[in-house]
C-alpha cells in the first residue's frame, strides 16, 4: 500500500482549481477583449465537468494515481526539451482563438464548434478509461516502484492510448473554441509527440520488466497498422 497523503493532495487540487478562472481569462477572455466569447464558456464546461467526475472518482478509488499525475518535473532531458517547447505551441494555439474571435477571422459554423466540442468531451471520456486501465500513467516519464505492464483494454490495441485521445482534444480544440489558425501550433506539436513517445519507450525497455515483450506482442504505438 502506498503512503498518500490525502490532505496534501486535496489541498493541491483545490488550488489548482482556484487558479482554473484567472488561467481561463487570461487566455480566452483578454485576447477575445470581451466576456461575451461564447465559445470560450462551453469549451470550459465540456473540460470542467468531467474533470471534476474524474478527480472525486479517483480521490475516492486511487489517490496515488492522482498523486503521479500532479506530477511535474521530467528527469530526462529530452523530455524536458519536448515538454517546453509542446507548453508554448499549446499556450499559442490557445491564444489565438480569443483574437479570431475578436476579429472575426475564421467565421466557423455553430455546427461544427457543437461538433468539435463533442469530439473534445470524448476524448476526455477516452482518457478517463485509460487512466482506469494503467493507475500508473504518470504526467512524466517514469517507471514507478511496483509498476507493471499494462497489456489490456486499449493497451493491448495500441501502446500509448492516452496519446491518440490528446491528439484528438488537441485537433478539435481550436475548432471547439473556432479558430482555423489555432490548428497550426496545435498540429505541430505532433512531432514532439513523436519524440517524446519514442524517449519515452526507450525507458521503459531499459527499466520496466516485460516491456519489450509486450512491444513485440503489441506492434503499434498509436495508430493500428500504421505506426
Amino acid at each position: 500500500m502506498e503512503n498518500i497523503n490525502l490532505k496534501n493532495i486535496r489541498n493541491k487540487i483545490f488550488i489548482r482549481f482556484a487558479l482554473v478562472p484567472v488561467v481561463f481569462a487570461l487566455i480566452f477572455f483578454l485576447p477575445a477583449g470581451t466576456f461575451y466569447y461564447w465559445h470560450a464558456y462551453i469549451y470550459s464546461a465540456v473540460l470542467i465537468v468531467p474533470m471534476c467526475y474524474v478527480l472525486f472518482y479517483f480521490l475516492k478509488r486511487n489517490p496515488a494515481f492522482l498523486e503521479r499525475r500532479m506530477k511535474m518535473r521530467e528527469k530526462e532531458l529530452t523530455q524536458k526539451v519536448v515538454i517546453i517547447v509542446a507548453d508554448i505551441l499549446f499556450l499559442i494555439g490557445f491564444l489565438i482563438p480569443g483574437f479570431d474571435f475578436r476579429f472575426d477571422w475564421s467565421n466557423e459554423p455553430f455546427w461544427l464548434v457543437i461538433f468539435s466540442n463533442i469530439m473534445v468531451l470524448t476524448s476526455y471520456i477516452g482518457c478517463f478509461f485509460v487512466f482506469k486501465e494503467n493507475s500508473y500513467a504518470s504526467r512524466i516519464v517514469e517507471v514507478a516502484e511496483g509498476q507493471k505492464v499494462i497489456s489490456t483494454g486499449p493497451y493491448a490495441i495500441v501502446r500509448h492510448p492516452m496519446y491518440n485521445c490528446v491528439i484528438v482534444m488537441s485537433f478539435f480544440s481550436p475548432l471547439a473554441l473556432g479558430s482555423y489558425y489555432a490548428l497550426i501550433p496545435l498540429a505541430l506539436v505532433f512531432p514532439f509527440l513523436i519524440v517524446r513517445i519514442l524517449n519515452e519507450e526507450k525507458l521503459l525497455k531499459k527499466e520496466l520488466p516485460g516491456y519489450k515483450e509486450y512491444c513485440e506482442k503489441v506492434k503499434y504505438r498509436l495508430f493500428p497498422y500504421i505506426w
